[in-house]
């Protein structure tokens, strides 16, 4: 699949340009809030597959733990939504709105992420009613899971 970079987080919800770029805005505006590197590859308002590259200097590993670096659940859980808002925000019906967590639910962490590690991000959109919908999602590295939940989310106005 094509490769996405993520080049802008201050313009707006999911932009795809047409060189093969993705812009985030709105949800995402400061680079530390955001925690996806790329977008492999995305079926829009149906599937998405990101990637985050997980590196000694994350902001994490500053306290999580000293000495014995791990990436938090709860971060990795993040990162599997904002892919999942991604692939969402970026159908036209969803432009300029926002993406909320409405619930995590059927959450296994199966495997210790650290530094060096490449995590695949993968979810499905399972269903959909308006704009609340669930996402399966899977974090894994090396084909091995490490996270798998599934995560409801609610599409806003950003006001």
């Amino acid at each position: 699949g094509v490769v996405f970079n993520i080049v802008d987080t201050r313009v707006g919800p999911a932009d795809i340009a047409a060189e093969g770029h993705i812009v985030l805005r709105s949800a995402y505006v400061e680079p530390v809030v955001l925690l996806i590197d790329e977008i492999v590859d995305m079926e829009v308002g149906v599937k998405v597959h990101a990637r985050k590259y997980i590196k000694e200097e994350d902001f994490w590993f500053k306290g999580h733990f000293p000495g014995y670096p791990v990436t938090p659940g709860v971060l990795m859980v993040e990162m599997l939504a904002q892919a999942g808002a991604v692939c969402m925000l970026s159908k036209p019906e969803f432009k300029g709105k926002l993406g909320l967590f409405g619930g995590i639910d059927k959450a296994k962490f199966r495997r210790q992420v650290v530094p060096g590690d490449v995590l695949d991000l993968e979810v499905e959109m399972i269903r959909q009613r308006g704009p609340v919908g669930t996402g399966k999602a899977v974090a894994s590295v090396g084909g091995e899971k490490a996270v798998s939940c599934e995560i409801t989310f609610v599409i806003t106005d950003n006001k």
